[in-house]
């Protein structure tokens, strides 16, 4: 297994379809682990999990994987002045394709379903060899590619599923002997109210339950008292009675300490080839993504130990009938000791998507660190705005440092979800939450963190800040 090398685009492409020039169709389904969680026992919760028209617009890192002979559908066109900061990088941007109408409580591939013209357009790319991947394939993505007449380039969805249950982790690190904390897979009521019983009678001991498909900090609780474990299995068990499924699918581990977050990434070949793509520092707060900081800064027996333990989990998914990219989040604690598997995230991942940009922008010797920004909008915030408010902190080329902004439709996303007649305009309007993602490069940390406190300091300060 070789290390990072540049054109991560041709390298996606040879795993997937077995040659570096065929052209691909990108779809940016965020969270489609609400596709595969459909028909499983979940935690209790105080609302039901939606993605939301924000994370549906994350679609648009899409953007950034492909290449002047790629293709992609986005739920929206993103913003003209956005696309020409990037064409002024000199980023090869793949073609756009947008559906005619979209639903903000629905991911892209929803979309383009719903839009019969555009099918039939990407019928045509068939012509030129065109193949479809995605950010993880569900049925909504195998549908996608039949109604479209074009192959899929990847596994099927029932592969992916499977692949992707933290039950699956657990077992594969079990079976590799890969360090893990203690803890149980439980794929039956009864191995649920077994492991829910060792975990409350190991007294002093912190440990939580995940729900096999949750995402984003959701589907996950503490299990701080006996009787708060049998409330949650009294929940489970009255949904398995309700829909006759006895099967379940949850881990319970313990919450052990840790220094530093992870995430690395490898990708599976159809040959079954393992190439490691790179390892990076995972930035969290309250167990919800946050960022990634670029290069990793980890020491060589565990940067040797992250590669073994990439390189045993690839041959041990393309063994499943997996190929593709797969992401896995790890851990260091606070002796320097890793915990090589947290989960297996066999999909594209949010480092997925700045890979190009890595390659392309970040030189020898800089450091980068890929964050967003939360904003509070009364009124849409066009990027020729964003750009005017971030003057001189922007990325520029020839200086090889500042922002550079991978996602812009996260922050308007919100206006077609709250004013479906078009956004307000009028001070009185409520206001919206959105997002501006971005990958900040710099020569050390210090100044990352100036550019980083200069920016939130200018979005904070904007005229028509509803905070």
């Amino acid at each position: 297994m070789s290390g990072t090398l540049p054109g991560f685009r041709a390298r996606l492409a040879t795993a997937l379809t077995g040659a570096p020039e065929t052209p691909l169709l990108f779809l940016g389904n965020f969270e489609v682990e609400q596709q595969w969680a459909e028909g499983e026992h979940t935690l209790p919760r105080l609302s039901a999990a939606t993605a939301g028209a924000v994370v549906n617009h994350m679609d648009e890192f899409a953007l950034f994987l492909g290449g002047a002979g790629d293709h992609v559908v986005l739920k929206t066109r993103p913003d003209d002045d956005y696309l020409a900061f990037l064409a002024g990088l000199g980023v090869d941007l793949p073609r756009i394709h947008v559906p005619g109408r979209q639903d903000p409580q629905r991911t892209v591939t929803e979309d383009a379903l719903d839009d019969p013209a555009l099918l039939a357009a990407l019928s045509a790319l068939s012509a030129q060899g065109c193949q479809v991947t995605a950010h993880g394939i569900s049925t909504d993505e195998r549908r996608f590619t039949e109604a479209a007449g074009l192959p899929l380039a990847g596994p099927g969805p029932d592969v992916c599923k499977a692949v992707n249950s933290k039950v699956y982790s657990r077992r594969v690190a079990d079976e590799l002997g890969l360090r893990q904390p203690r803890g149980w897979a439980c794929d039956t009521l009864d191995g649920l109210a077994a492991a829910f019983a060792a975990a409350t009678d190991d007294s002093g001991t912190r440990y939580v339950v995940k729900e096999a498909f949750g995402v984003s900090g959701k589907g996950i609780a503490v299990l701080e008292s006996r009787r708060r474990a049998d409330r949650i299995l009294g929940m489970v068990r009255k949904q398995a009675d309700r829909s006759g499924n006895g099967s379940v699918a949850f881990v319970v581990e313990e919450w052990v300490a840790k220094e530093t977050d992870l995430n690395y990434q490898f990708t599976v070949g159809r040959d079954g080839s393992v190439r490691f793509d790179f390892v990076k520092e995972q930035l969290t707060e309250g167990g919800v993504h946050k960022g990634h900081r670029m290069p990793a800064r980890l020491t060589a027996a565990q940067r040797d130990a992250v590669r073994d333990a990439a390189e045993r989990l690839g041959k041990r998914l393309a063994a499943d009938g997996y190929f593709g990219v797969v992401g896995v989040d790890a851990m260091v604690d606070p002796d320097g000791g890793l915990y090589p598997v947290v989960e297996i995230n066999a999909r594209h991942n949010m480092s997925t998507y700045q890979v190009g940009l890595e390659e392309r922008f970040v030189r020898d010797g800089r450091i980068a660190v890929a964050r967003h920004y939360p904003l509070r909008l009364a009124a849409p915030l066009p990027f020729a705005e964003t750009r005017d408010l971030l003057d001189g902190l922007l990325f520029d080329a020839d200086r090889g440092t500042g922002l550079l902004v991978n996602n812009h439709a996260t922050v308007n996303a919100a206006f077609a979800e709250s004013f479906p007649g078009g956004p307000a305009e009028s001070p009185a309007a409520p206001t919206v939450d959105g997002r501006l993602y971005g990958v900040l490069v710099e020569e050390s940390d210090a100044r990352i963190g100036t550019l980083d406190t200069e920016i939130a300091a200018r979005l904070a300060a904007r005229k028509d800040n509803a905070a």
